[in-house]
């Protein structure tokens, strides 16, 4: 019988400092959730991009550090679903359910629907993600990760919570048409996550690898603008991202289609 030896390393103990970061990542998510309940949707946002940091991290100290492990792994998925299902989930109900409640009760079960249909479809991508990974291209995910996901709920509340009474460009986001509207990204972003779409993981390039210096202009350049307006600015990068899989695969479509040859006519 074949025992495996990431089992073995199991029964002995864990390793501290990746599963420190993972654990971190589950107590943003935990946090946003109590923050959500609490009606403070300025902190919620926030602890779920705290929880995507130390959930970047985890994965890449694992790898540099050589501590991956069966366990790490199945951890680090069940914290995701807590930090990026979940969470977000919540955070978005919580936020718009008793508003859109006031325009009629069929509303608020359409609130609960969209956030639970977020959570779900979560579970599904990190399912999908923990069965296939051997099979796929490291290069890139299948769906949206789960992570840009919660990300573009969170910002989106995070920017309705900053401009509510005064509201964004003219448009007002926590009247009913903002309340559907942050809905339907919910729903939409669930969809992306069990799409098939591709999208660039950035596991490619390694930590220590040379970039050009023009591109490590565009790092400055990204936190001066999320300094000026980090929710609105969070939201733009993180909905660009979503949108990235399905026009890069029409695009994709669009050049492997064949050109259609005109037929020369003969007198």
């Amino acid at each position: 019988m074949k025992v495996d030896q990431n089992d073995i390393r199991t029964r002995r103990g864990i390793y501290l400092l990746p599963n420190l970061l993972t654990t971190l990542c589950l107590f943003g998510g935990f946090y946003a959730i109590i923050a959500a309940i609490d009606g403070n949707f300025e902190r919620a946002p926030i602890a779920i991009f705290v929880a995507m940091i130390f959930d970047g991290l985890d994965g890449r100290v694992a790898r540099l550090t050589h501590t991956e492990t069966t366990f790490g792994k199945e951890f680090d998925s069940l914290a995701d679903m807590v930090a990026f299902g979940v969470a977000p989930a919540i955070v978005c109900y919580q936020w718009g359910v008793a508003r859109i409640a006031e325009y009629g009760a069929a509303w608020g079960r359409f609130g609960w629907i969209a956030a639970f249909f977020f959570a779900a479809a979560t579970a599904m991508r990190l399912a999908r993600f923990n069965a296939r990974s051997a099979l796929q291209d490291k290069r890139y995910f299948e769906g949206l990760p789960s992570p840009s996901g919660a990300a573009v709920v969170a910002a989106f509340v995070g920017t309705a919570h900053k401009y509510e009474g005064t509201g964004l460009l003219g448009f007002d986001m926590t009247g009913q048409a903002g309340l559907i509207l942050a809905f339907v990204v919910t729903a939409l972003a669930a969809i992306l996550m069990v799409s098939r779409f591709p999208y660039r993981s950035f596991k490619d390039r390694a930590a220590g690898e040379r970039v050009r210096y023009s591109r490590f202009l565009l790092v400055p350049v990204v936190i001066a603008l999320i300094a000026v307006d980090p929710p609105v600015v969070l939201f733009v990068l993180f909905s660009g991202f979503a949108l990235s899989g399905p026009l890069g695969w029409t695009w994709l479509k669009m050049r492997k289609r064949p050109r259609s040859i005109g037929s020369s006519g003969s007198g």
